[in-house]
């Protein structure tokens, strides 16, 4: 039984009709065209580590409005041919740090490509991406930066950076364009699901804790950041709640989930405050119901006593041990045994 939220058994029903703007497929679909016409790779250059097992290259790409945003491309040394690419995203308030402080991918025989979070430098980790449009009305935090109008809201600027970190990767050496991987946990599960719901050739989805789903009921039922920062700005600016509510329909994770067609594996603690169980769920029970094909493959793990941790280094190896199983064909390959197509573990 979640702290404060719906029973697991309610939770595994949880699709709630979730306001979705009539213009939202063509919003995106102009936001990610305007970026394109810009070259995605400005820059890549080898990083020194003192790693001897992995080699890392300092990349620089063309994100939103093709403004520059870092990254670190790492994958394991003496390694040849082209590897599956796991793009991750990071936590809200966090940077991409330094290099050697997130191995497990390349250390699993992946090629990774760890994005900056631009404008969030300093609360948690480094980063080196600023944002030129902090100055947008809205609240001081990212999450209530330009609010107001999703033309100008945050998110659509870290989306789409999010979504072309999956081009730049695709075009970086000895990764395979076929295999590219979305992953993230909080902020950055909500990106990499926002992906999924983007990318429509994207090989998997891994994510957990997602931020950014079924946000209206977030910031109903928890005061907890970054969620809380939202109740806050709406707490002075009481004239501003339909406006809000309109911009967050626009980045909403359940809208992307439903659009979403790639294999996914999600996980989520029952006592998490800061991204309520019952939104994560809300994203998980609809994923791919707006695609018209068969479901995609899912899967969801439960920690009925954990928070926004989740399963922790339990779930990582969970994560790591369903990638293996898809890309050997022991998920959903051909002639391989069906999992099946929502299975919701406890552990």
């Amino acid at each position: 039984m979640p702290l404060f939220d719906l029973p697991l058994d309610d939770l595994r029903r949880y699709a709630p009709a979730v306001p979705e703007p009539a213009d939202f497929d063509a919003f995106w679909q102009d936001t990610l065209h305007a970026s394109a016409a810009t070259p995605v790779l400005i820059d890549v250059r080898p990083e020194p580590t003192d790693l001897r097992l992995v080699d890392s290259w300092d990349v620089t790409f063309a994100g939103f409005a093709g403004e520059p945003v870092r990254a670190w491309y790492t994958r394991p040394s003496g390694v040849d041919g082209p590897l599956p690419v796991v793009v991750e995203y990071v936590g809200y308030g966090r940077g991409r740090g330094l290099p050697h402080e997130r191995l497990t991918w390349p250390v699993a025989g992946y090629a990774h490509l760890l994005m900056d979070a631009r404008g969030q430098s300093g609360l948690y980790g480094l980063g080196d991406t600023p944002d030129p449009h902090g100055a947008t009305p809205g609240g001081p935090t990212p999450v209530t930066r330009g609010i107001l109008a999703p033309e100008g809201y945050y998110y659509r600027r870290l989306v789409t950076d999010a979504v072309r970190a999956v081009h730049a990767a695709r075009a970086l050496p000895g990764a395979d364009p076929a295999r590219t991987v979305a992953a993230g946990n909080s902020q950055g599960g909500g990106l990499a699901l926002a992906v999924a719901g983007l990318v429509p050739d994207l090989a998997a989805l891994v994510t957990s804790a997602p931020f950014l789903c079924h946000v209206q009921r977030a910031i109903e039922i928890t005061d907890a950041g970054p969620y809380g920062d939202i109740v806050t700005y709406l707490a002075v600016h009481r004239e501003a709640e339909a406006a809000v509510r309109r911009t967050l329909s626009y980045v909403d994770g359940v809208s992307f989930a439903r659009r979403a067609q790639a294999p996914a594996h999600f996980g989520i603690g029952l006592r998490d405050t800061v991204c309520p169980p019952s939104t994560g769920f809300a994203a998980y029970n609809q994923y791919g119901a707006a695609t018209g094909g068969p479901a995609p493959q899912r899967s969801m793990h439960v920690y009925p006593f954990n928070g926004h941790e989740h399963g922790d280094a339990t779930h990582v190896r969970r994560q790591l041990r369903w990638l293996a199983d898809l890309f050997s064909g022991a998920v959903d390959g051909p002639g391989a045994p069906k999992l099946p197509e929502t299975s919701v573990g406890t552990g």
